[in-house]
């Protein structure tokens, strides 16, 4: 049985997996990695710190492969004229897809259908599900509890088949994916996408540091806190990192936001070793098929 859903199929992956972008640590290299192992890898367009940084970033992309990827814009949490600058040069450079989060889509995807692209939007309920899809996104993100990053409070037992059911829009599913036999759950549930952060903070194309891709193996779900002290909304890190009196407003002397605290989902405790991007996505589709032959 092949691993493949209609929305994999359309986009011309040759495995349903998405590397979920990730604040600071996704790079361009990681695109390009996931683009060779026929996954779509993403980043977001903040990641390059200036615009002339991301003209630079999807120029050298674009040299190397013409697969598809994707771009992440943070609506609410960048400035409008960056992002009417990230938005014209994803436009300009072809990337296929634009994922868009905390904020309103409508006018991204207005810009985004007039050049044929599609745009994922991610949500942690309903409402702001009924939302994106007024807006006219094309697949919704569906944040499980257990994410890395600012995550839901839903078990992905219930918000892939609940959003699915009521949205009627190709779900794609996010939290707690680190193995191919949650990838195989996921599916059934009925995403057609998975979307993985954490697995693939521990691969050796990632920029986070060395020290941050080693916690990831060794530690386990219960040291994991989930916490809207960073940000202000609610995220999950790793706890040790997460510096005690840190508020959204206030990051205690001594430590660096972001850059010192690590964010990482529940799904840690599957994963045993940093490997390249290539490696980790076959690791993926061999264990979701053994799976499949498990279950006849």
């Amino acid at each position: 049985m092949k691993l493949e859903t209609p929305l994999s199929k359309r986009l011309g992956l040759k495995y349903p997996f998405v590397a979920a972008p990730m604040f600071i640590i996704s790079n361009k290299e990681m695109i390009v990695a996931c683009a060779e192992a026929g996954i779509l890898g993403c980043m977001p367009s903040l990641n390059a710190r200036t615009p002339e940084q991301l003209r630079a970033d999807l120029e050298w992309i674009r040299q190397r492969t013409d697969r598809p990827f994707g771009i992440n814009v943070t609506i609410g949490l960048t400035a409008p004229e960056r992002v009417a600058a990230d938005m014209a040069l994803i436009l300009e450079f072809e990337v296929p897809v634009i994922l868009t989060s905390y904020g309103n889509p409508t006018a991204l995807v207005k810009e985004a259908h007039a050049a044929n692209r599609l745009v994922f939007h991610d949500v942690i309920g309903l409402a702001h599900g009924r939302k994106a899809v007024a807006a006219g996104v094309d697949g919704i993100i569906a944040v499980s509890a257990g994410a890395g990053g600012h995550a839901g409070r839903i078990s992905p037992f219930v918000l892939i088949p609940w959003l699915r059911e009521e949205l009627k829009v190709p779900i794609l599913a996010a939290g707690c994916i680190s193995t191919g036999r949650q990838v195989v759950a996921s599916l059934a549930l009925g995403a057609e996408l998975c979307y993985l952060g954490t697995r693939f903070i521990a691969s050796t194309e990632c920029g986070a540091t060395d020290a941050y891709k080693d916690r990831v193996v060794s530690c386990g779900p219960e040291d994991i806190v989930y916490t809207d002290a960073v940000s202000g909304i609610h995220a999950s890190f790793i706890a040790e990192t997460v510096p005690a009196g840190m508020t959204p407003e206030r990051t205690p002397e001594g430590a660096k936001r972001w850059k010192d605290i690590w964010s990482a989902g529940q799904g840690v405790g599957q994963i045993h070793a940093i490997k390249p991007i290539g490696a980790i996505v076959e690791d993926l589709a061999r264990e979701a098929h053994d799976t499949l032959a498990g279950l006849g």
